[in-house]
């Protein structure tokens, strides 16, 4: 079973193996400010955020029917970052196989 999971409505990925298939993806540094919204659904705990790494990668996946990547590792980071001003962090975006790979359950499995 998953060490740290990322939990969506129905669907979950296992962000270990996510972060071990991430190297094999460039690192990008998009704006994130498109991302704001999510701080309004998924909990942040600020104690957390305060000492998020923004150096680390956030890792995100293409999520099947749809063409916006879905972040599913890194929130704490988009919070800390947006609260000091910062816009860009780096993001590794996985492919469809790695998506698939380390997705749990969701998307009829």
């Amino acid at each position: 079973m998953a060490g740290e999971m990322f939990v969506l409505l129905g669907w979950a990925w296992d962000i270990d193996t996510a972060a071990r298939l991430a190297v094999r993806h460039p690192v990008t540094r998009p704006d994130i400010r498109p991302l704001a919204w999510a701080r309004t659904v998924i909990q942040i705990d600020p104690d957390h955020a305060a000492t998020a790494d923004l150096s680390r990668p956030l890792l995100a996946v293409p999520v099947p029917n749809t063409q916006t990547p879905l972040v599913i590792d890194g929130y704490h980071r988009i919070h800390r970052a947006l609260n000091a001003g910062i816009h860009r962090l780096p993001v590794v975006l996985l492919d469809e196989d790695d998506e698939r790979a380390c997705r749990i359950r969701g998307g009829g499995i």
